[in-house]
């Protein structure tokens, strides 16, 4: 089969069936080599198709980042919520360590994925999004982590929590940038997750 008759199928496929695989590609690229090398054309190279073809797609770059960003942070954000300890008020030290450890294995599954979000925010393309996705994470962190302040009879609980939350999203963000980088030579999701939950679980238990 000549490159011709392959670009003629993928133009064939239509803009809705396209979408997730060139949203996949810039997933791919930007894995590799960062959020700046995803174009329409380096797009358009990965899928061995035309740039009409993306085109028909997004109609620019921006637009493309924009739509795989959100897409990742739907998924990536329902990762990280899991980390609470929601509709469990008692909430002990295995508690956060679970939390964490499921996070870090989603890391795991999804790497590309918590890459892009790690390193989308100084692209000027993406930023107002990432922005937007980490505001909306506070505020789910808030809505599970109050219910725990007050069983625990956090003292002033109300002024801490924004602080505690901000706390509790920075070790996330810290755990998987940990993860990510280390490659498995010292870390693993459950060691790592171990021994954040239980840090992060003395620092809110004593607060």
């Amino acid at each position: 089969m000549t490159e011709g008759s392959v670009r003629e199928r993928a133009v064939h496929l239509g803009p809705e069936r396209r979408r997730p695989q060139v949203l996949d590609a810039a997933l791919a690229i930007a894995g590799e080599h960062g959020v700046a090398a995803v174009t329409i054309g380096a797009v358009a190279k990965h899928l061995k198709v035309t740039r009409p073809v993306v085109y028909s797609c997004f109609p620019d770059r921006v637009e493309l980042i924009r739509a795989l960003l959100e897409r990742e942070l739907e998924l990536l954000v329902a990762d990280a919520i899991e980390a609470l300890p929601y509709g469990r008020p008692d909430a002990d030290e295995s508690v956060f360590i679970e939390g964490y450890q499921g996070l870090l294995n989603a890391v795991s599954r999804r790497p590309d994925s918590w890459l892009l979000i790690m390193n989308a925010d100084p692209d000027p393309a993406v930023a107002d999004h990432f922005r937007g996705g980490r505001a909306t994470l506070l505020k789910m962190a808030a809505r599970r982590l109050a219910p725990t302040l007050q069983r625990w009879g956090t003292t002033d609980a109300d002024r801490k929590l924004p602080v505690l939350v901000e706390q509790f999203i920075s070790s996330c963000e810290g755990a998987v940038r940990t993860l990510l980088k280390d490659g498995g030579q010292h870390w693993t999701p459950a060691t790592l997750g171990a021994f954040i939950g239980a840090a992060t679980y003395r620092a809110f238990r004593g607060a």
